[in-house]
């Protein structure tokens, strides 16, 4: 059975990807689990032929800052670990430039605010 902080940040992540194809990415996979972490959802920018990792961030509040701010160097590199285990299991993505997104979604889940910032942070 799912937690509600799970179905939380299942839409969360499911508003951050139809925002995200929208703006022309495509999406290749979601919820990418390895021992080193999660990706919350890895899409193709086929414009600039760039594997993105995206790190989706759900907050209801920002009185204690932002969802984007919530992504801290060891988030960072739990993220960057996670990628390079996902690049040894899907060779025909190894000669792809790789970006790291943080997708903020904020407020309510029914009008939320979205904040994207692309290439966040490098391997």
């Amino acid at each position: 059975m799912f937690s509600f902080k799970r179905q939380v940040g299942d839409q969360a992540e499911t508003i951050a990807l139809k925002y995200l194809c929208k703006h022309g990415l495509e999406p290749i996979e979601k919820n990418y689990l390895a021992k080193t972490g999660e990706i919350d959802i890895i899409m193709l920018d086929k414009f600039e032929q760039t594997l993105v990792f995206v790190e989706v961030r759900y907050r209801q509040n920002t009185r204690f800052g932002s969802a984007t701010d919530t992504v801290d160097y060891n988030k960072q590199v739990k993220l960057i670990r996670t990628a390079q285990h996902y690049l040894q299991k899907h060779i025909k993505y190894q000669d792809f430039v790789c970006r790291f997104d943080v997708v903020g979604v904020e407020s309510d889940l029914k009008y939320p605010q979205i904040s994207w910032i692309k290439d966040a942070f490098t391997l």
